[in-house]
């Protein structure tokens, strides 16, 4: 007969207990394939890992995923590491994923592929973003490995090409888990560390699509992004492009075509310079020699002459302004004395006296207000007639009215 029974989430705990007491299940990779991959509002990651046989639960806390260095889709076949967990409450294990690696790369196409839009939609790509690179940079900051063969070739050109720009070699792993987190810490500080770099040239020389990974990581392309120097992405070689090549403002071929890219050749401009001063003095001589030859040939008799001669002119032309608007003015008041003469005789024959010599009269009550209606006059009404030589007084003593 079994033992004596227990509660099932006795049993559960139990089961638990085991898996977490196992060293293999405490830390264990798991290859498989990426399905029903759900990313939760909570911020963590539910998928299933499988294979031909079997499948399994897994959890990626949201703590976690921004450590995962590649975009997860549907059918990517991965390698999971982390812990065996069993869910208490509903009685079922799963992996507690910590950390992720892509196998195929086929996988790594589909990773690249997936964050290149992701970012593309946000703008990260946008031409109206990408700044400038000045023509004639004082400091320039190399953020890649001290040891490799890139950072020898960029300094070896910059040098060659320009002895007055200063150069800041930024060490920075290029690849593995750890190198994206550096590149990016690395912009990060220049700006705010050494505001005065002119340019800064991100990269690293050729290798496989897994070794060039690290400027395929989102922290990279934000950090670029975001960046008010102006960056410039060397990776690889010719036919390789990361996500840092389209987040930058400018992109070099390979780390030696961005160092060519980043400075002027000083000699070529001191020699444009050397051609422009030797043009410029041949000019100046021919204006020279040909001024002199003008002034060899000058009559300073001829040249008087001209000036009086040009002078009688300009005193004649003047004299002949000062005559003409002389008599424009004379016209001008004459026309207006006339015009003030015509004005007065208009008021004059306007005016009331001149009017009542002609034998008019004006009537006004005792008031003094003019009357010029027989409506307005009574009989026996006291009123006044104002002539033009004087007034008199007079009493009505009848009104006749005239019929309409």
């Amino acid at each position: 007969m079994a033992a004596k029974p227990i509660k099932v989430s006795q049993l559960t705990t139990y089961i638990k207990r085991i898996l977490q007491t196992d060293p293999l299940l405490g830390n264990v990779s798991v290859i498989g394939e990426i399905s029903n991959l759900k990313h939760h509002d909570s911020g963590h990651i539910y998928f299933t890992l499988k294979d031909e046989k079997s499948r399994i639960n897994c959890f990626l806390p949201r703590e976690r995923v921004p450590g995962i260095r590649y975009e997860l889709d549907e059918g990517m076949e991965i390698t999971a590491a982390g812990h065996v967990s069993v869910y208490e409450k509903g009685g079922y294990y799963s992996l507690m994923v910590s950390d992720i690696q892509v196998e195929g790369q086929g996988d790594l196409a589909i990773a690249f592929d997936k964050l290149k839009q992701k970012l593309e939609k946000e703008g990260l790509f946008a031409a109206s973003h990408k700044k400038p690179l000045p023509y004639f940079p004082l400091k320039i900051a190399l953020v890649t490995s001290q040891t490799g063969a890139a950072v020898a070739d960029m300094v070896k050109i910059i040098t060659k090409r320009n002895n007055v720009t200063d150069i800041l070699i930024y060490p920075v792993l290029v690849q593995g888990p750890e190198a994206a987190a550096e590149i990016s810490s690395a912009i990060d500080h220049i700006n705010t560390d050494f505001p005065e770099t002119d340019i800064i040239i991100t990269g690293r020389g050729g290798g496989s699509a897994e070794e060039l990974w690290a400027f395929n990581e989102e922290i990279v392309a934000r950090s670029i992004y975001a960046s008010k120097i102006p960056v410039i992405s060397a990776v690889g070689h010719e036919t390789d492009f990361t996500i840092a090549d389209f987040t930058a403002d400018a992109r070099g071929e390979t780390p030696t075509a961005a160092a060519v890219m980043a400075v002027p050749d000083t000699s070529e401009i001191i020699e444009t310079l050397n051609y422009l001063m030797e043009t410029i003095q041949e000019s100046l001589v021919e204006s020279l020699k040909y001024k002199e030859e003008r002034l060899k040939t000058l009559d300073l008799q001829n040249f008087r002459r001209s000036i009086n001669e040009r002078t009688e002119f300009l005193k004649y032309r003047a004299d002949s302004l000062i005559l003409s608007n002389s008599r424009a003015f004379s016209s001008m008041i004459g026309m207006m004395e006339e015009r003030k003469e015509n004005f007065m005789r208009m008021l004059e024959d306007l005016n009331p006296k001149n009017i009542m010599r002609k034998g008019y009269s004006v009537v006004t009550d005792e008031n003094g207000i003019m009357i010029n209606s027989t409506v307005d006059l009574a009989k026996d009404q006291q009123v006044t007639l104002i002539m033009s030589d004087g007034e008199a007084d007079s009493l009505i003593s009848e009104v006749r009215r005239n019929k309409k």
